[in-house]
């Protein structure tokens, strides 16, 4: 075990951590390599959806990015449903093309396409004349960009992985198979390319909906979001306020700063320190933001367990009937 200062200052004593998650030992579903992405996340959102009394039917994923969350939720049955919200065009493109059918059209353009960086560049110098065609230029830019970041500024790989330069993450037939797996919960995807938080108001009504909240971290004078995402820009107060109002369950992941903790404090939320390694392989710590964490009490995660918390009432207004097409579960399960 890691031994880790208090990440309170209510602690006096050092708190112990987990080891960070192998994301080799993840299944891999998505076709991005995602700044921020989170598949060391992953063994964490089952333990908590499997510590539900009952099983959610949706999930919401307002910050969708490379969506491995709602991907595992998908294919490993945690729900019937997911909601991926994303506001960046490109990214989005790529989700649009999967659930309108261009999957397999995408898997035959990443086979056959031949990887130098004058094809790369001949290629993303075209304009897109369909979704799809933006969508595999996405892919392409995702795949060779520097930490697959696509926001504005963002240079090609050079050197890469054991030296193979520009197509060091460009896997051809691993790409494929992900994208060609999709169709098999490519019908329980419901995406938007929308403002998340608009999304999540529309749903806030669903006691069967459940929520991962995965903002750019730009609280607190962070500077991470500004420079991995083109859309960075987020009213983090107003977030912390909706969340309040939601009647399913949520749980937010966040950089840790000041700022966001006086906000979980301020709503009523509790916190918890997880371990996970960034891409230079350095390990990090996130807040886990939620109601109710006690399903993490049994880990050595540090935690607020000397902070009296506000007990608040979820805030239900009558304006929030369940979101068209998504009945209640009686409804549901009263339709045959």
């Amino acid at each position: 075990m890691q031994r880790q200062l208090p990440l309170f200052s209510e602690f006096t004593e050092d708190v112990a951590l987990p080891r960070p998650v192998n994301v080799a030992s993840v299944p891999q579903r998505s076709p991005f390599r995602y700044p921020g992405g989170k598949t060391w996340f992953v063994p964490t959102f089952r333990r908590w959806v499997a510590s539900m009394k009952i099983k959610p039917r949706i999930l919401i994923e307002p910050f969708a990015g490379g969506g491995i969350i709602s991907l595992t939720a998908l294919f490993e049955n945690l729900v019937e449903q997911a909601v991926m919200v994303e506001l960046d065009e490109e990214v989005a493109a790529v989700w649009e093309a999967i659930v309108d059918g261009d999957a397999e059209w995408l898997a035959y353009r990443i086979l056959t396409f031949t990887m130098t960086r004058e094809a790369v560049e001949e290629e993303l110098q075209k304009t897109p004349a369909s979704k799809k065609e933006k969508a595999f230029q996405t892919i392409l830019k995702n795949r060779t960009l520097h930490g697959g970041i696509l926001a504005e500024g963002a240079s090609f790989i050079r050197r890469g992985e054991n030296g193979k330069g520009i197509g060091s993450r460009w896997y051809p037939k691993t790409l494929a198979r992900r994208l060609i797996n999709l169709n098999h919960i490519v019908e329980r995807i419901d995406f938007r390319c929308d403002d998340g938080l608009r999304v999540m108001m529309e749903f806030a009504g669903c006691e069967d909906a459940i929520y991962f909240i995965d903002p750019p971290y730009t609280a607190g004078g962070k500077k991470a979001g500004k420079r991995l995402y083109k859309h960075h820009q987020i009213d983090h107060e107003h977030l912390f306020t909706i969340c309040e109002s939601l009647a399913g369950d949520f749980l937010m992941t966040y950089d840790e700063a000041e700022e966001v903790k006086v906000m979980a404090r301020r709503h009523g939320f509790q916190m918890r320190l997880i371990p996970m390694k960034n891409t230079h392989h350095a390990t990090m710590k996130e807040l886990v933001i939620g109601r109710d964490l006690s399903w993490l009490n049994d880990l050595p995660a540090a935690c607020e367990s000397k902070v009296r918390y506000v007990q608040r009432q979820k805030q239900m207004p009558e304006s929030h009937p369940p979101a068209e097409g998504y009945p209640d579960r009686e409804a549901l399960d009263s339709s045959g």
